[in-house]
């Protein structure tokens, strides 16, 4: 697979202060690219700047072999962002909203298609904040797609979210993968960038400490001889509460 983003050398500062420290990184296309750390590592600068939403101070970044800086509009028309609930006029409905995107993108929508693919269509006429947090996540997800992206950044898409809603928009992240689309994606879940991402890059302190598949990263671990002082269980509390209730999210 070819690489979409290349960030080489990256390096943002703020005044004295530097939240990005000369990382590097490839995103291949067609992956689930998850992007780790704790508050204050720097990821949210790196994307923000991949983004096009802030300047980098040295270093550069391509998407789709446009440069960020050089043609940010060229990079602006490859990718979908999603947006939190905060973003959305919470008195609109659906149609009125995705009416609303595509004026903005300038693109023709057909808005119940797009809630169809959503399992959202019953809920076009239904102002934004009447919605649950599951369904307000899977729109937000919806309308990263409008402009037909090469790629699209999800920031903590399930944060705030049942077990089974979580889930369910695992299979949604899941389905947009599939159709070809190119996912950068962050989470404080762990769970989460083990069962989707395909690689990933953990930050810490504006660095890139560590980059791989889940599974290579966790093999790399165990090569250095760590150990878990307390036996794994072969179930959790969360797949008990998943057995009993199910998978699909009780919608009204």
């Amino acid at each position: 697979m070819s690489n979409i983003i290349e960030v080489k050398n990256l390096v943002k500062t703020y005044g004295q202060a530097t939240a990005v420290k000369d990382i590097s990184f490839e995103v291949k296309e067609g992956e689930i690219f998850g992007l780790l750390g704790p508050n204050g590592a720097g990821k949210t600068t790196t994307l923000e700047i991949i983004e096009t939403l802030k300047p980098l101070t040295s270093g550069s970044v391509k998407v789709d072999g446009f440069d960020v800086n050089e043609n940010p509009e060229e990079v602006k028309i490859r990718i979908g962002i999603q947006l939190q609930a905060a973003g959305f006029y919470p008195n609109l409905n659906l149609v009125e909203l995705l009416g609303m995107f595509g004026v903005a993108y300038n693109v023709p929508v057909d808005p119940m298609a797009m809630l169809k693919k959503f399992n959202l269509e019953e809920k076009a006429l239904v102002e934004f904040d009447k919605m649950s947090g599951g369904q307000k996540q899977r729109f937000s997800l919806a309308t990263t797609l409008i402009n037909s992206p090469r790629v699209i950044f999800l920031d903590e898409p399930t944060t705030g979210l049942d077990p089974q809603a979580r889930i369910n928009l695992w299979d949604v992240i899941r389905e947009i993968k599939s159709q070809g689309v190119t996912v950068v994606m962050t989470t404080h879940y762990m769970d989460e960038a083990e069962v989707l991402c395909d690689r990933l890059a953990i930050m810490d302190n504006g660095n890139i400490i560590a980059e791989g598949s889940p599974k290579k990263l966790i093999t790399d671990l165990l090569d250095r001889g760590f150990k878990r002082h307390e036996e794994v269980q072969p179930a959790t509390l969360e797949d008990v509460f998943l057995n009993l209730t199910g998978r699909r999210i009780r919608e009204s």
